[in-house]
């Protein structure tokens, strides 16, 4: 379990990094973005090594009615992080889409691993990204919606959601955890 909440700790300090301490990361220029992304390695390597070591308690497992809405949530999610990137209308009306996606994320998980490394996991990264959705609205209070954009961006969102989806699904799969209910 300690290499699991080291790596989710590490995590948050990556990404808290520039907040906490704006002097110190202004001062490592762009080797500061290199030293960032290594921590973020780590701390993912440290998560995955971590939760698969970790063991605990067990309050509820997968049922086949709670991968079907995690299924769902996670095409959800995979959208808001697709829409993020081109803007669509859904990019319009929500002000941080890709950390919206990763609560979708974290949730979804939550709902299919009712165990305390799972909570440990996804309720720490579930944390980490309330808490940045709070920080970057108390440093940015005005929000610029983005420009409209050609409905073909729609398409192209949903097209790499369905993609991005399978290979997800894949992956999972590959490493043996069985996304399908």
């Amino acid at each position: 379990m300690t290499l699991l909440i080291l790596g989710v700790a590490l995590w948050w300090a990556a990404h808290f990094f520039k907040r906490v301490a704006p002097d110190a990361r202004a001062r490592m220029g762009e080797a500061g973005k290199g030293a960032v992304a290594l921590a973020l390695v780590v701390s993912i390597g440290l998560m995955y090594w971590g939760y698969g070591q970790a063991d605990g308690p067990v309050w509820w497992g997968r049922t086949p009615a709670l991968v079907g809405i995690n299924n769902l949530l996670m095409v959800l999610a995979v959208y808001f992080y697709a829409v993020s990137g081109s803007k669509t209308w859904l990019a319009r009306k929500v002000r941080h889409p890709q950390l919206t996606g990763f609560k979708l994320w974290a949730v979804a998980h939550l709902l299919v691993n009712g165990d305390l490394p799972s909570f440990v996991l996804f309720g720490g990264l579930l944390a980490w990204a309330v808490a940045e959705v709070i920080v970057l609205n108390r440093a940015q209070p005005e929000w610029v919606r983005p420009a409209p954009r050609p409905v073909a961006k729609e398409f192209v969102a949903i097209g790499a959601t369905v993609v991005v989806t399978l290979v997800v699904m894949l992956i999972h799969n590959w490493l043996g955890v069985q996304p399908w209910g």
